[in-house]
């Protein structure tokens, strides 16, 4: 998104903005977006060591802090929300096979330290919290999506029972986020670079596609259009698994790759959902985007025998298979907007 089109550009410049899990693919990021556009500070929060250090060295900027410590730790949560205007949550446990064996791991990072840092960042004042979130929050059925579904839930829960509090609490959800860390494509790219076949876990899988550059604008978007408890959904195109692998392969100059189906992973769907039925019902449609309010009321539901919720008989889930289907050619040009796989063309690594 461009500076002159984003709202309220002046409220980030000189601002301070803490990201949690500052070292993953969306934290640094959007502390790279953040510095272009002359944020005052930003405090980069997260328990990898090795990883701040190679960032640190990699941005070399004195306005970048960095914190060492846990979500599942309010202390330490606190030491790197103070201050800050605005908290971008990123940290969490991604990977769906590995919350699968380890799903008390899941809860203590996603459920708890979700909770950590909202609350952290209230007692601190901060302006507002983006909570990042993924299409398999809804109607989960791994563990990932679960504890992602209870972040959003903890989220909206500190909205609806805090309704004075000065700190807006918001969520994006996103679908796959294209060569982020944990990507399916630099798979690709390495199995195909070293004379090996695609793996595919299901050929007909669908799924979201949206640049780490998109993710970020999300998060911007959330930031300066969000009342307390919101939802955003970035609207996006999808593709299968097959249309993906070959388009990768096609612009690396290999238009016949060979294939093998290895068959989905742990708590692996075939279609992925942004959106449910229920929350198209309420959802406002902002162009680019979706946004869906917080249901503010209250445990007294005799209130409302009298004035019933919209009817959803018709409606559709906003999913990876009714959405925008690209074809290969529509896949390629996408992937052409990674600067990482742009490179590899212009170069002809094959």
């Amino acid at each position: 998104m461009s500076e002159k089109n984003l709202p309220n550009t002046t409220s980030i410049r000189d601002s301070v903005v803490t990201i949690t899990g500052g070292t993953g693919s969306f934290g640094s990021t959007m502390a790279m977006d953040l510095l272009r556009k002359g944020v005052g500070g930003i405090n980069i929060f997260s328990r990898d060591e090795a990883k701040q250090d190679a960032m640190r060295r990699r941005t070399d900027d004195p306005r970048v802090r960095y914190f060492i410590g846990d979500v599942r730790d309010t202390d330490s949560v606190y030491q790197a929300v103070r201050g800050a205007d605005f908290v971008f949550h990123a940290a969490a446990l991604k990977q769906v096979p590995s919350c699968e064996f380890f799903p008390e791991q899941a809860v203590k990072t996603n459920v708890r330290g979700s909770y950590n840092v909202i609350e952290a960042a209230a007692k601190a004042g901060v302006r507002s919290v983006v909570c990042l979130s993924t299409d398999k929050a809804v109607y989960p059925v791994n563990a990932m999506g679960m504890t992602k579904a209870l972040m959003e839930k903890t989220a909206q829960a500190f909205a609806r029972n805090n309704p004075n509090c000065p700190t807006t609490v918001s969520l994006t959800r996103y679908g796959n986020v294209m060569y982020s860390r944990g990507s399916v494509i630099p798979l690709f790219i390495q199995q195909l670079q070293a004379g090996k076949p695609l793996t595919l876990t299901e050929p007909l899988m669908t799924r979201f596609l949206m640049s780490l550059e998109q993710s970020v604008d999300l998060v911007y978007h959330a930031f300066f259009h969000a009342t307390a408890g919101d939802l955003f959904v970035r609207k996006a195109p999808a593709s299968t698994v097959e249309t993906l692998a070959r388009a990768v392969a096609s612009l690396l100059g290999n238009d016949d790759p060979e294939i093998r189906v290895i068959g989905a992973r742990h708590g692996e769907k075939l279609h992925e959902t942004l959106l449910s039925r229920e929350e198209m019902a309420k959802a406002e449609d902002q162009g680019g985007y979706f946004r869906v309010p917080l249901d503010a009321r209250s445990l007294q539901y005799e209130l409302y025998f009298d004035d019933g919720e919209t009817r959803l008989a018709g409606l559709d889930d906003y999913t990876s298979e009714n959405t925008d289907r690209l074809s290969l050619e529509e896949t390629k040009d996408l992937l052409l907007t990674i600067p990482e796989i742009a490179a590899l063309t212009e170069r002809g690594v094959a």
